[in-house]
């Protein structure tokens, strides 16, 4: 039993259930959630009864790999799971205190183009545990209190739903850390079932959508996602999680040289998103040595940005960090996965480092199944 994934509800039904007092639940909750700590005998107050029944029930990570930006102290951090997986996270220091980016799955099955994280595919969903002990485990190694969580590292977090939703309320439960739920922000390719399903759950949360495009051609060429869902799909979709939770949505923009960069480019998404509930967040693309694809230059940048607040659309350009340590999403991942299999296929993962397996996804993506169901690497076949 992975009693790190449990609610404290679902924690003290298990304790109960072994035999031990309900009030235990609550001591040990506090241990693994608000104490952070990472072996049982840590746990002065529990039994040593207790303590060795729970010996084998606590998962952690381990670090295989840390990385710190000598340009602006980024920490990039890769874990291995209790399977062998591999997944990164992220540390960062802003003016306004400490936020943590976090993976939500082991590799991707989206099929972003310019995105390092789905090159090998996906093996599995992470644990709600998994979620967490990424955010524990830097909140101990650096000692310092974190605010902000994004769940924009490797993986679409919404075709890990059901995790997802346990996670945001563990890591917001007043018995745990208590981050603000409007300190945590969830970013998607565009699962449109699941945008409503997250409405519904009525949490105070910042919901990104990952657009990167304003036409559906466009957004086709760069997301397989698109060819299952329109933007009038998903644009509807974020307008229900609006008018359900009053929280204004991000659209996420990343800017390819000579892809998505224009002043026509720019026209399109003023169209798009005219007099709509948002805020842009300009991202110049990381570039990987699979793709093609370039930043944009700061000119462009500029234009596009200045285009866009002419038209009334707020609109930021995210701060580019850890340039030094590969900190894009799924960059040291994959370099991880590549030294140590020697560049060779990893038989844990959906596919080989060529990116092969991301190719696969253009025909697969419009029978794209119930994302929530196994998330398995053959979800999308």
């Amino acid at each position: 039993m992975d009693i790190k994934s449990l609610p404290l509800n679902e924690l003290t039904e298990y304790i109960v259930d072994k035999g031990f007092p309900a009030f235990r639940a609550k001591q040990l909750y506090t241990w693994l959630h608000k104490k952070l700590i990472r072996d049982v005998e840590e746990m002065t107050n529990i039994p040593k009864n207790m303590r060795k029944m729970l010996s084998e029930d606590i998962v952690t990570l381990t670090l295989a790999k840390k990385l710190e930006s000598a340009i602006d102290g980024t920490k990039k951090y890769v874990f291995m799971l209790s399977d062998g997986n591999v997944i990164e996270s992220v540390f960062m220091s802003y003016k306004h205190g400490y936020s943590v980016c976090i993976s939500s799955q082991a590799g991707c099955r989206m099929g972003c183009r310019f995105c390092a994280s789905t090159l090998l595919g996906l093996s599995r969903n992470l644990t709600v545990s998994e979620m967490l002990d990424q955010i524990y485990y830097i909140e101990r190694d650096t000692g310092m209190r974190i605010s902000n969580v994004v769940v924009m590292g490797t993986g679409e977090p919404l075709d890990n739903y059901d995790n997802l939703c346990t996670f945001i309320k563990m890591l917001s439960d007043e018995n745990g850390l208590n981050i603000s739920q409007r300190n945590i922000t969830v970013s998607s390719c565009g699962l449109v079932p699941e945008i409503r399903r997250l409405a519904d759950e009525h949490f105070t949360i910042t919901f990104a959508l990952s657009l990167h495009a304003a036409t559906d051609e466009k957004r086709r060429e760069l997301m397989p996602i698109a060819k299952r869902y329109s933007l009038s799909e998903v644009l509807d979709a974020c307008m229900y999680y609006f008018n359900e939770t009053g929280r204004r949505i991000t659209f996420e923009y990343s800017l390819v040289a000579g892809e998505n960069d224009s002043v026509s480019d720019a026209k399109e998404l003023i169209k798009l998103l005219k007099n709509y509930p948002c805020h842009v967040n300009l991202i110049p693309v990381n570039p990987i040595k699979e793709r093609q694809y370039k930043r944009s230059d700061k000119n462009s940048v500029r234009r596009f940005k200045e285009l866009l607040e002419t038209n009334g659309i707020n609109a930021t350009v995210r701060r580019s960090m850890g340039k030094d340590i590969d900190a894009a999403c799924g960059q040291l991942r994959k370099a991880h996965i590549d030294s140590s299999k020697g560049g060779t296929k990893d038989s844990t993962k959906g596919g080989s480092s060529d990116g092969s397996k991301d190719d696969s996804l253009d025909s697969s993506s419009d029978r794209l199944k119930d994302s929530t169901k196994d998330g398995s690497k053959d979800s999308l076949k």
